[in-house]
């Protein structure tokens, strides 16, 4: 087989015409020659950190989307489908990607659960995690979001880092607004990356240290437009990641659409490249090609170097993906959950009176930090209730892996004005979290989500929708491109109701991720993510 074009050469800065040959899905010669060519073969794209499992599908199916837009590999962390089902889980994720052409990359996952302060399916402890990172297809030890325990010694998780560097695999971090000293302790333990950084400051401190920065934007956190002169200033410094990305958001672009915004701002092309194709793999060693002989085909062609339209993705010299085109066929993935919670009543959502100033997470569009406010609470009948008028709504959050009561807390900023959401996608232990104007709308939307076994729902005056996520209430196991339209038409009926945020379900499923600060709720309670402590909903309690 062989393939002519201009070729852009990542590790040289070089672009040249010539001809790729390719035996048994290896580049086994470069030609170069002088002969004109309208079309750029550049090398395949690498997603350095996500999620699989926040694109709601499997990684089966969400490879058939992500070819389209060139990407060919991801650094993925199985962290969410093992807080539901532990090292089964991991496995699963493992198996099911090996049923496609994609190269996927999985890391052990390091903090399942992530804290004590909420109710999770499995534990990954230090013989777990022996046993994955001694397997060689797992590729690193995901991010390490105890950052107190690393910096105070926990032993359970500096054994884990040690055992990390003792199969000399790359350690991920995840330390938002982490500066000074601490910061110093934490990369000092072995700590190579971070993807968490809000601003162009903290992301310099992290890079004289040593770090790797993972420059990202997913479906609610954006950090692109902070960050990205960093890769004209330090491009073997940088890579890009999405860390999560919704399905609908998947159809419509993956990296390709970072490696385009940063080109069209002035940066130069080759470093930008780098950091999308070559600083990955060189970081987390993976086997995929960067255009070099002797290296798997693993290549895209674009029309040109400003637009990068995907004409074509090659994986292993097979053609994958043409003009928008998926070439990987659907199949039906086995199914494996963990779901033991029974429905609830409106009653289950009443809140006692005990004060009129209640603390309220402030949800910030675009970031997974929050606010905490202090307002003050409307009651009606002796309970506390959502109040549309001034966008203070109920949120709750009900343990899937123990019938137990909710946890109720409130939320500003999601707009809502009738009805309710629900989803059971929620970070890290992904239990079920609703936010609505009154109980008995919460209440209807969970419902949906417990008799589905999972799913993100939606009501409002009669109407009922669920997409169902039967694989371990987090991923579909329905066609990709189905699940993305369905997810776009649950967005859309949720802005319906009144909510302004770009990602309404996306910015509900991290109001119970606890590691990041300021203000969050679990099954367990309300959540002080500085203090990292409970909270009492009412001030003064």
């Amino acid at each position: 087989m062989k393939i002519s074009g201009n070729i852009v050469d990542v590790v040289s800065g070089a672009i040249y015409t010539g001809t790729i040959e390719i035996t048994d899905g290896t580049i086994v010669d470069i030609v170069k020659n002088n002969k004109s060519y309208v079309n750029y073969i550049i090398p395949g794209f690498v997603d350095s950190h996500i999620h699989i499992e926040s694109s709601m599908l499997t990684p089966a199916e969400f490879s058939r989307l992500a070819i389209i837009h060139g990407t060919v590999a991801t650094v993925s962390d199985p962290h969410e489908i093992a807080n539901v089902l532990g090292i089964e889980g991991v496995r699963y994720m493992m198996e099911n990607g090996n049923t496609t052409p994609f190269k996927f990359y999985f890391g052990a996952p390091s903090c399942v659960p992530a804290t004590p302060f909420e109710t999770s399916g499995a534990q990954i402890g230090v013989a777990e995690t022996e046993t994955l990172l001694k397997n060689t297809n797992i590729k690193y030890l995901s991010e390490m979001m105890n950052v107190p325990g690393v910096i105070h010694n926990d032993i359970e998780v500096i054994t884990k880092i040690a055992i990390a560097r003792k199969h000399n695999k790359p350690i991920d971090g995840h330390a938002p607004s982490l500066r000074g000293d601490a910061l110093k302790r934490y990369i000092s333990a072995g700590i190579t990356t971070d993807h968490e950084c809000f601003d162009k400051t903290e992301a310099l401190e992290k890079i004289s240290l040593g770090m790797k920065i993972l420059i990202r934007e997913g479906s609610a956190a954006k950090n692109f437009e902070a960050l990205y002169t960093l890769v004209g200033e330090h491009p073997d410094a940088c890579m890009f990641c999405s860390d999560d990305k919704h399905p609908d958001d998947l159809a419509g672009g993956h990296i390709n659409e970072l490696v385009k915004r940063a080109i069209n701002k002035g940066i130069d092309v080759i470093k930008v490249l780098r950091c999308a194709t070559l600083n990955p793999v060189l970081h987390y060693e993976l086997d995929v090609g960067f255009l070099q002989i002797n290296q798997p085909a693993d290549f895209i062609i674009v029309d040109n170097l400003i637009d990068f339209n995907i004409l074509k993705t090659f994986i292993r010299g097979t053609l994958v993906a043409e003009k928008g085109k998926t070439y990987i066929a659907h199949k039906r993935p086995v199914l494996l959950n963990r779901f033991q919670t029974a429905k609830k009543t409106p009653d289950d959502f009443r809140i006692g009176i005990k004060g009129d100033k209640i603390r309220v997470i402030e949800a910030i569009d675009g970031q997974l930090i929050t606010g905490s406010l202090i307002e003050k609470s409307f009651i009606v009948n002796d309970n506390v209730l959502s109040d549309p008028d001034r966008d203070i709504l109920k949120i709750a959050v009900i343990s899937r892996y123990e019938n137990k009561a909710p946890a109720i807390g409130f939320v500003k900023n999601f707009g809502l004005k009738g009805g309710a959401i629900a989803s059971s996608v929620a970070h890290d232990s992904h239990n079920i979290i609703a936010v609505g104007v009154s109980d008995e709308a919460i209440c209807d939307a969970v419902n949906l989500i417990i008799e589905h076994r999972g799913g993100i729902s939606l009501v409002s005056d009669g109407q009922q929708e669920i997409l169902p996520l039967p694989i371990a209430g987090i991923m579909s196991d329905g066609d990709g491109f189905a699940v993305a339209k369905k997810y776009a038409h649950l967005d859309r009926a949720a802005k319906k109701l009144g909510s302004k945020l770009h990602a309404p379900y996306m910015t509900l499923s991290f109001m119970a991720l606890l590691v990041i600060p300021t203000l969050k709720i679990s099954d367990k309670g309300l959540f002080n993510g500085e203090t990292f402590s409970y909270t009492d909903l009412f001030v003064g309690q």
